[in-house]
Parts: C-alpha cells; structure tokens; sequence
C-alpha cells in the first residue's frame, strides 16, 4: 500500500487520497449506525478492521481528521501486532496532519519510519515529517529552528527515497525552506551593518553566499558585501563581489548599484580567482 499526500488542503484533493487509499470494507451487518450509535460507551476490543474502517468512515465522510485519528490509534492500542496497526499508524500521521495537529503527525510519523523502515509508505512517512515542520515554520523574524528540522526532514526524503513522487514536492518545500533561512541570514547581516559591526555582517552575508546561493536573497548578500568590503577599504574583495553578481546576475538591480558603487571608488568590478566569494561559486559551478 503505497500513500500519496495530497500539495494542498483543498477538499477535492483529500478525496483523492482517500480514494486511493486501499478500502477494506468490514462484513455487510456493519453499518454506520452501529458504528455510530452511541459515542459515550467505551471501547471494547473490536475486531481490527472493524475499527479501521470506522476511521476511514470518519475519514472520508465527515472530514472529522481528529475522531479519525483516535480511532486509527485504537487500532494500534487494541491489535498492535496486527497489518491493521501498521496501516492505522501510518492513517493516523496522515488524519493529524490534515486536522492541523502537527505534533501529533510527526510523532506518528516518525514512530512509522522506526517500526517500519522498509515499507513502501516509509517515504510517505517521511514526507508528512518534513511538511509537518514546514506547515510550522515562523515568520522570519522568529528563531528558525523549526525552518531547519523541516529542511532536514525533507532532505531525508529526497535522499532515501529519491525515485518517489515525494522527493519532487519535498525539494519544492525545501528551496522554500532555504529560501527563509537566507531571508533571516540577511536581516541579521543588514543589522550588523548598520551597527557597523561589519566583521558580524560579513559572516551573516557570507553564509547566505556559501550555504543559500540558490535563493533570491544571494544577488542582495553580493551586494552587501561590496558596500562592506567598500567600507573596510578592502577594494579587491569589494570589486570580487561586485564582479561575480554581474557574472551570474548581470540584470539585477543591485549588480547595478554595486557596478555604481565601485565605479565612485574609481574601479571597475574584477573578480580573484582566489577570493572566497570566487571559491563559494565555483563550488556549485556558477561562477
């Protein structure tokens, strides 16, 4: 049984991962007003199926993801050694998620991948990890350690299991995942310069040139450090900068202010080979 999360919330989606999701139907008695009948009683110990299908009713026909959750969990608590618990387990990660309950996903999730490593939902497992910590990542002015869980979560995806569908959508999440490291790496850079604390703006910047090269913020960091390194009189470094955003981003508007700012210092953009800005593009050959 291989699952498949759906990219959006919408409800015509969730249908369709509930469509292709092996239903097995209990005998013909069991209807749902039997199910259903009276919520107070406690639970006994019910046949597997029987409960599992109670979940995938929950489920589908009245989107109540929490209810379903609880009850795909019985599953696990009533018959733990049974195929049933496996499936409910993997069900359970898949009903917190849509009902918002993250904690609860990854922690169904993650029990999944423990007990289960080879199984072929261990990739979709996996993938409700990371896009559980994606669904939680903070706005950028916050501490991004949940930005980081969720990108190595996902990288895990797109490292163990690079032939499913889930490694395309899951190297998405993860460029949007860079994409606000880098952003928090330049608000704090763009802090430290104007303390003129440019040691501490160089490293921030730097990171974002080094680590988040493929993100938008590297054409800004390029032309942070040319102001910084302008600053400091440390032409050659300036000039490198300025060279290698007009290289690899020579329609941009800020190689267009660091082209003018190092032509007000009386040089041209020049960039050396042995530059560690130089180094960070040849790296991933950009430069």
């Amino acid at each position: 049984m291989v699952l498949r999360l759906p990219t959006s919330g919408s409800r015509r989606r969730r249908g369709s991962l509930i469509r292709a999701l092996p239903v097995v139907l209990a005998a013909a008695a069991l209807s749902a007003c039997a199910w259903f009948g009276d919520k107070d009683l406690p639970l006994s110990d019910d046949p597997p199926d029987r409960l599992y299908n109670e979940g995938l009713f929950l489920l589908n026909t009245k989107h109540d993801f929490k209810a379903a959750a609880k009850k795909f969990e019985e599953v696990d608590r009533q018959h733990p050694y049974s195929e049933w618990a496996r499936k409910s387990l993997i069900m359970s990660a898949y009903a917190y998620y849509e009902s918002r309950q993250f904690d609860e996903a990854i922690t169904s999730a993650k029990r999944y991948v423990t007990l289960h490593p080879g199984s072929p939902d261990a990739a979709y497992a996996q993938y409700l990890i990371g896009s559980s910590y994606f669904e939680q990542i903070p706005d950028i002015t916050r501490d991004q350690l949940g930005t980081e869980k969720a990108l190595n979560a996902l990288d895990e995806v797109v490292r163990k299991f690079p032939n499913t569908e889930y490694a395309a959508s899951a190297k998405h999440k993860i460029d949007v995942a860079k994409d606000q490291l880098g952003g928090k790496e330049m608000t704090i850079g763009r802090y430290y310069q104007e303390k003129r604390d440019y040691t501490g703006a160089i490293n921030r910047f730097k990171v974002v040139v080094t680590q988040y090269q493929t993100t938008r913020h590297v054409e800004e960091a390029l032309m942070r450090l040319t102001e910084v390194y302008m600053t400091l009189g440390i032409v050659d470094e300036a000039q490198t900068a300025a060279a290698v955003l007009g290289h690899n981003f020579p329609d941009s508007p800020w190689y267009k202010d660091a082209y003018r700012l190092v032509k007000s210092g009386g040089l041209e953009p020049h960039e050396t080979q042995s530059s560690w800005i130089s180094r960070a593009f040849r790296k991933l050959g950009l430069g």
